[in-house]
């Protein structure tokens, strides 16, 4: 059994990590999508601290012996869980990073063909800028391509 002193601790340093994940939160070093899974483990947690007899329960039911065997396993079990949720997160940015690369090519490649086609102008107005009028005769939802090809957005989705 837990003394009250220890679930105290306990309890207050849970508190903590949730107020930390909060300030995460409000300050955007992480994104609520990514905070289910430490939400989930302050829940697990908590319940450890104030239902401690659950948790002795539950490791007696899958047959393991002794509460400390129980608890590494437990917390070996969260870790594998927040390294594969993090190694999944990590993969999808990559994906998206690459995805990105591939687009930004393509446009600076239809960009050196404009220009070397002379289509584009090469002279800016004496501000340093492109005139605005000019970008205007752009119509986004009539996107033909450049040179009768396929507009740059199906090209992509027909390359992946």
């Amino acid at each position: 059994m837990l003394s009250a002193k220890l679930i105290v601790t306990l309890c207050i340093a849970l508190a903590a990590y949730f107020i930390l994940i909060l300030l995460f939160l409000k300050h955007r070093a992480i994104e609520l999508r990514y905070t289910l899974l430490w939400i989930f483990s302050g829940i697990a947690m908590g319940i450890m601290i104030l239902f401690p007899q659950t948790f002795r329960a539950f490791i007696n039911f899958l047959g393991i012996t002794g509460t400390m065997n129980g608890l590494f396993i437990f917390f070996i079990g969260m870790l594998i869980m927040i390294c594969m949720s993090l190694t999944s997160i990590v993969s999808r940015q990559a994906n998206k990073l690459r995805t990105l690369t591939q687009e930004l090519a393509i446009l600076e490649k239809r960009i050196r063909e404009l220009e070397e086609d002379g289509k584009t102008r090469t002279h800016p107005t004496h501000s340093g800028q492109f005139p605005l009028h000019d970008l205007t005769q752009i119509q986004p939802d009539q996107d033909q391509g450049v040179d009768g090809q396929a507009p740059l957005t199906a090209q992509c989705d027909r390359d992946r």
